[in-house]
């Protein structure tokens, strides 16, 4: 299905039209019945005996109601711009015809009505002064028919005509995140809240839990139909009304978009790709406060633009700043207004993080699930910055089960690398250009200062210019490749060790020195770590020893790994002599007193070399 929409001015015989295409009357108002003017927006369905249909949504062509006529227009695929024969174009239809410019719609077809109110004279001139309104428009060059409800001259030509644009229309996405501007909210008795709109893309089904945003209530739906009928499931472009049990009226109202849950986050800020309208250029300010017509939402705001504000009609990159949050999607079209008046300034597309100029060529992606191209994009364009799935499904406008399907195919053929600690992906081409640059650095150091143990996380997220977080992940990501290793809590290449100077050797050697007639005596941790603090060298090689293990602590002790070895030596000698030793035996067999012996053999019980048994030792059998 596909939405066709009318504009044009007031009192050109817009609703009329519909009633004499479709048998329905789209002023469903009483008020618009007895006056005859369309206040609010109409709906009727046009099917045709091959299967093909369409949603018809009437706009009001007061001025009085743009905001009305904006907030259907939205979803138009198919501009009928109708003007009235005895008229020509006025006012709401240049505005009408300007608006429908910066939206969705793909055709256009010109509708001359009221045809039976001039002479045939004066045919050629009326049609030549609509073709004229129409230059520079989506209108520029379409199809016009000419009409009369009240005779029926042209009907079944414009029916054809209209046939024949819906057929040539590409279908709406299925595979997005389904997005549906709310434009109408009411209760049916027995059923409950009643919500209807235009599903812009992606698709809903009956049964489904969706949300409706920005006030982020759950939504789950009950019942779909379209005009009348019954549906299972809702395609985009389809014209729906949806059955939402367990939410009241007084609860939703238009603006809110029902919309596939995870996907949207609501946001005040939106870069969008400006493109003002001619008469507009005067009125723009590098601030100008705007009214932003979003989905079916009007929302006070502030364009804002760099370091110049434009001085032609062609697209420009700039911001609006919301009062309120919405949601969008990329390539999402939107109006803004002056706040007042209400004079159009132009319109608007959200921009999308993704181009597929960014990814490899698309013969490499033959293979690859849809969209995956996009996403490696993406990747590449965000370099180092980890992005979760939900954000990355968000920017490509993708469903996360076919946003999850592409990375999974990327990560396997090497162009993106998943992360831990949060799940993160970043392109592969920025995690090697990483690697390299902290590879480099790391032989520096390593060469530099060979006695340091390794470099800190805090060092690395320096060096990268990243977050500590990310420098985190990027290192555990780069450990399990087998490129770094960790010890004592710093990182360092797999195959350094530290090395010591000469000078460094002989304080350690004199500070750690040992009494032959005391062999397994240690040194005090504190001693040996105040006089080695008077150096930084000194004390970042400590940290290596320790590190290394070739020095021990044991407590408030240090020993070197050969005491401790010989002393494992003796224990076991002296055990092994009646299978088990007391605490007292074991401390004179190395010549210590208990304040040393204890925490000692307290270590060898923790690393499994000994087991207490009582106030026995045993060794640990293997």
């Amino acid at each position: 299905m596909h939405i066709v929409g009318t504009a044009g001015h007031v009192d050109h015989g817009k609703s009329s039209l519909v009633l004499a295409l479709t048998g329905h009357n789209p002023d469903r108002l009483i008020e618009e019945q007895e006056r005859g003017m369309t206040l609010d927006l109409g709906f009727a369905p046009l099917r045709f005996p091959d299967g093909v249909e369409a949603g018809i949504i009437d706009v009001p062509g007061h001025e009085r109601f743009l905001h009305n006529m904006l907030a259907g227009a939205v979803g138009m695929d198919l501009l009928l711009l109708v003007i009235a024969a005895n008229e020509g174009p006025k006012q709401q239809t240049h505005e009408h015809l300007q608006i429908v410019n910066y939206l969705n719609a793909q055709r256009a077809i010109v509708v001359l009505t009221k045809i039976d109110l001039i002479q045939s004279a004066q045919r050629g001139a009326m049609e030549a002064l609509a073709q004229a309104a129409c230059r520079g428009t989506v209108a520029e060059g379409a199809p016009l028919v000419a009409v009369s409800v009240r005779t029926g001259e042209g009907l079944e030509a414009l029916k054809a005509a209209i046939h024949d644009a819906l057929t040539a229309l590409p279908p709406r996405r299925r595979d997005a995140p389904a997005f549906m501007p709310v434009d109408r909210v009411f209760a049916l008795p027995g059923h409950g809240t009643i919500i209807t709109g235009t599903l812009l893309q992606g698709t809903i089904r009956s049964g489904d839990t969706l949300v409706l945003q920005p006030s982020g209530l759950p939504a789950r739906i009950r019942g779909l139909q379209t005009f009348g009928n019954t549906l299972a499931v809702a395609y985009g472009g389809t014209r729906v009304a949806v059955n939402l049990p367990g939410i009241e009226v007084s609860q939703v109202a238009r603006g809110e978009t029902l919309a596939a849950a995870r996907q949207f986050e609501p946001q005040q800020e939106l870069a969008i790709a400006f493109s003002p309208l001619a008469s507009a250029l005067p009125l723009l300010r590098r601030r100008t406060p705007i009214r932003a017509h979003i989905g079916s939402a009007e929302i006070p705001g502030t364009l804002r633009f760099g370091a110049t504000v434009p001085t032609s009609t062609a697209a420009v990159q700039a911001q609006v700043t919301l009062a309120r949050p919405t949601i969008a999607f990329p390539g999402m079209r939107l109006i803004l207004r002056r706040m007042s008046p209400k004079d159009l300034l132009g319109g608007g597309i959200v921009r999308g993080d993704v181009s597929p100029a960014d990814a490899g060529p698309p013969e490499e992606f033959a293979h690859a699930p849809s969209g995956t191209r996009e996403i490696e994009a993406l990747l590449q364009k965000t370099n180092l910055e980890p992005l979760g799935i939900e954000k990355i499904a968000a920017r490509a406008n993708m469903l996360i089960g076919n946003a999850q399907a592409a990375l999974a195919w990327l990560v396997e053929s090497g162009k993106a690398v998943e992360l831990q600690k949060p799940a993160a992906f970043v392109g592969a081409r920025s995690f090697e250009a990483a690697w390299q640059h902290l590879l480099n650095w790391l032989r520096g150091a390593h060469h530099d200062v060979p006695w340091k143990v390794g470099v800190s996380t805090k060092e690395v997220a320096a060096q990268l210019a990243v977050s500590q977080t990310l420098a985190s992940q990027c290192l555990h990501a780069w450990q399990d490749d087998g490129r770094i290793a960790s010890r004592a809590g710093t990182w360092h290449l797999p195959d350094f060790s530290p090395s010591l100077t000469r000078a460094q050797r002989a304080f350690f050697d004199n500070a750690l020195a040992l009494d032959p007639t005391t062999p397994f005596l240690p040194h005090s941790f504190t001693t040996l770590t105040q006089a080695a603090g008077r150096a930084r060298d000194l004390s970042e090689a400590l940290d290596a020893l320790f590190a290394i293990g070739a020095l021990l602590r044991i407590g408030d002790d240090v020993y070197r790994r050969s005491q401790v070895e010989s002393a494992k030596t003796r224990i076991a000698g002296v055990i092994a002599k009646n299978g088990a030793a007391t605490m007292a035996q074991l401390r004179d067999a190395l010549g210590t007193s208990r304040k040393y012996s204890l925490p000692l053999m307290e270590y060898l019980d923790s690393t499994g070399f000994t087991i207490r048994d009582g106030d026995l030792r045993r060794l640990r059998g293997k």
